[in-house]
């Protein structure tokens, strides 16, 4: 059965025109929202210990760490916690490796036009990684002046939506035959958690399909509405904080909802947003540096357009 969870997805914030997010929750999936390029391992690694295989593949354990070297810390302690996310990624690397060894013993990659795509993509890794090194932005930028305008300047969009942090005791309906079973097992918690709300973290703990926030006593953590699933959203927000609700459903099963905390709506401190609108107006300063550099090399001096010979090739068909 699919793991359940409150969380659709992951709201963000616009920093300077780049997508820059402010994590209200970490709630997204690191693997997927992220699939880092993994470098090919010698073949003393390759062959060295495994944590899976797939007749003569193999995924090593140095290719994994190497998984985790390449996600933000965030992302990398999310995807230590979510177990079936990760081994979602190691069979597909491992299906990867084997649709590469039947393709290796074809010749495939001998195919002329595969040949020509290798020539071209590593012709774009020199580019960009070249162009990179030449457009080093300053250590020392931006200076705390300019982080300070840059955040003053967008400040309407630094506002963060109320925040919710529900509880939920999780029933799920594998079985669609089962479906009124699980629903009155749920109206039977449903009652006993809203006549005694201080034992809803027993009773997820116990009863909650969501092993994940069960283990936490049925806390998901701080999320806007947004972030829940539709089915819950308006029973959510019309809950006083330590009440509990009626069931409800999701096409995933059942759930019962405690409102343990919430937050009004706010404006983001600098404090908050520092490092990321850093690392935005530094990303933002070395595409200005690139595109210097490259109309640099445009000398217009010698620089020619041969007008008829391009006329000539845009009307042939091609």
């Amino acid at each position: 059965m699919k793991k359940p969870t409150l969380v659709v997805g992951a709201g963000a914030l616009a920093l300077l025109g780049l997508a820059v997010g402010l994590s209200l929750r970490p709630g997204n999936d690191p693997v997927a929202a992220q699939q880092p390029a993994l470098a090919v391992l010698p073949p003393s690694v390759a062959s060295g210990p495994a944590v899976a295989r797939l007749g003569t593949q193999q995924v090593a354990v140095e290719e994994l760490k190497a998984l985790f070297a390449g996600l933000p810390e965030a992302s990398r302690e999310q995807l230590r916690g979510n177990r079936p996310a990760l081994e979602a990624w190691i069979r597909s690397r491992l299906a990867q490796k084997a649709v590469l060894e039947q393709a290796d013993a074809q010749g495939w990659g001998q195919r002329p036009q595969v040949q020509q795509q290798t020539r071209d993509a590593t012709e774009q890794i020199v580019f960009r990684d070249y162009l990179q090194s030449v457009s080093q932005v300053p250590a020392d930028y931006p200076s705390a002046a300019e982080l300070q305008q840059a955040y003053d300047s967008g400040k309407s969009a630094w506002l963060t939506p109320p925040l919710y942090r529900v509880s939920q005791i999780f029933l799920g309906v594998a079985d669609p035959q089962a479906a009124e079973q699980v629903r009155r097992q749920a109206l039977e918690l449903s009652r006993r958690a809203q006549a005694a709300p201080a034992e809803f973290a027993a009773l997820a703990a116990q009863y909650s399909q969501d092993q994940d926030s069960a283990q936490r006593g049925g806390d998901s953590g701080l999320q806007p509405l947004q972030q829940l699933v539709p089915e819950v959203r308006n029973a959510v927000s019309r809950l006083k904080v330590g009440g509990v609700s009626e069931v409800l459903q999701s096409a995933a099963g059942f759930h019962i909802l405690k409102l343990t905390a919430q937050q009004p709506a706010r404006t983001a401190s600098l404090d908050e947003l520092r490092d990321r609108l850093t690392e935005a107006l530094r990303a933002q300063r070395q595409e200005q540096i690139a595109k210097a550099y490259l109309e640099g090399m445009l000398n217009t001096a010698t620089l020619s357009i041969d007008g008829a010979m391009l006329n000539q090739v845009l009307e042939e068909k091609l």
